[in-house]
């Protein structure tokens, strides 16, 4: 099985005649916002459960989340795997060459004066997208 959920939410697209597009693009606005109601949906059910569990939910409701991000992504004809490289190779420019990494004081791994921003524009553009181009 493959590692990524691409292919299984492709499918599911598919399966129930979602929208699926195959190039980088913007999309009715109407369905935009669709697509960001289910995320906020998913996102508000992992931050009900999130302390209070139990722990079978939250991996069923950050499943969730995974999925319908995919299935935004998918509707965008995003190749979402390629834009998340990008942003790890960005995170892991957080890390000093001298391996010291900057935390703010709860835990979260801040930008270091090495850390060079994604470049998500690039990956878009190497899937097809032109910046500014009608849906």
């Amino acid at each position: 099985m493959s590692t990524s959920p691409a292919p299984l939410v492709r499918e599911f697209h598919r399966a129930f005649g979602l929208a699926a597009g195959s190039t980088p693009a913007e999309v009715d606005p109407e369905l935009a916002a669709h697509r960001g109601e289910l995320l906020a949906e998913e996102a508000a059910e992992v931050a009900e459960v999130a302390v209070a569990g139990p722990l079978d939910r939250l991996a069923h409701e950050l499943a969730d989340v995974v999925y319908v991000a995919y299935g935004t992504a998918l509707v965008h004809g995003i190749d979402l795997d390629e834009v998340i490289a990008e942003v790890h190779r960005a995170n892991m420019s957080k890390v000093g060459p001298d391996g010291q990494i900057a935390r703010r004081a709860d835990g979260k791994v801040l930008k270091g004066e090495h850390y060079r921003a994604p470049d998500v524009s690039a990956v878009l553009r190497r899937q097809g997208w032109t910046p500014g181009g009608a849906a």
